[in-house]
């Protein structure tokens, strides 16, 4: 995901999904792996949005790079929000990410990521 085309297609994939199976709140696209806060909608099963967006997206990465084979780890990785600070909490996790990673200075400047978004929309 280092290459922004890449990047570019992981996030439209995320929000061209965001109101059909969740409703994605937080996002960030790193250059090798993704953190997401979503809430699932209820005829959906978190395993079958996860299958539906590694498959969808691993193969338009790779046709996009080129290349065959695995794309995506096998398993990922949740958590369970237990309340509205633990939420705000993970939604300022996600969106530190680049800074944490030192990609960025702010969590706004990093393009592939809701707070970049959010920064937009208030301009």
């Amino acid at each position: 995901m280092k290459d922004h085309r890449v990047a570019t297609m992981i996030q439209d994939v995320l929000l061209g999904s965001d109101n059909e199976s969740y409703r994605l709140s937080a996002w960030v696209v790193m250059p090798n792996h993704i953190h997401l806060l979503a809430t699932r909608f209820e005829d959906y099963t978190l395993a079958d949005i996860m299958q539906s967006f590694k498959s969808l997206t691993s193969h338009k990465a790779n046709k996009l790079l080129n290349r065959r084979g695995q794309f995506w780890m096998l398993d990922y990785f949740d958590r369970y929000i237990r309340n509205a600070e633990h939420f705000l909490k993970t939604m300022r996790y996600i969106e530190n990410n680049p800074v944490k990673a030192r990609l960025c200075k702010r969590p706004e400047d990093w393009p592939f990521s809701s707070a970049w978004f959010r920064a937009q929309k208030e301009k």
